[in-house]
């Protein structure tokens, strides 16, 4: 899988209109569209989670005292550059909308059709 920071700094992070028939073309339908975006988006998002708070421990300060507390100019800079990128869900449908989300269904009968 690509790197997500890589392919989110290139999308546009505000919301717009989406042609809703070109969204329901793989699955025919709506619904199923939006769970399988939503899903993904769900798994982004976790990732970026999970990466981001890899990246501040890393600059972490450990001290004795909790009225202790310091600015760490590392770690407000990592934290600008995640506020910036685009939402999960709009890096989402932007990967369902190329063809990058695989999915399947566990139901044999939704297997067959499609």
């Amino acid at each position: 899988m690509a790197d997500i920071k890589t392919k989110a700094q290139g999308l546009d992070p505000n919301a717009r209109a989406r042609n809703i028939s070109k969204l329901v073309e793989p699955t025919s339908n709506i619904y199923e569209t939006v769970a399988i975006i939503a899903k993904r988006s769900k798994q982004l998002a976790l990732d970026l989670k999970h990466e981001l708070n890899s990246k501040l421990e890393e600059f972490a300060v450990t001290s004795d005292t909790i009225e202790e507390v310091t600015e760490n100019k590392e770690q407000i800079e990592i934290s600008k550059f995640y506020e910036k990128l685009p939402n999960p869900t709009i890096i989402a449908t932007e990967e369902f909308l190329n063809g990058e989300v695989y999915w399947h269904y566990t139901d044999k009968r939704r297997n067959d059709r499609r």
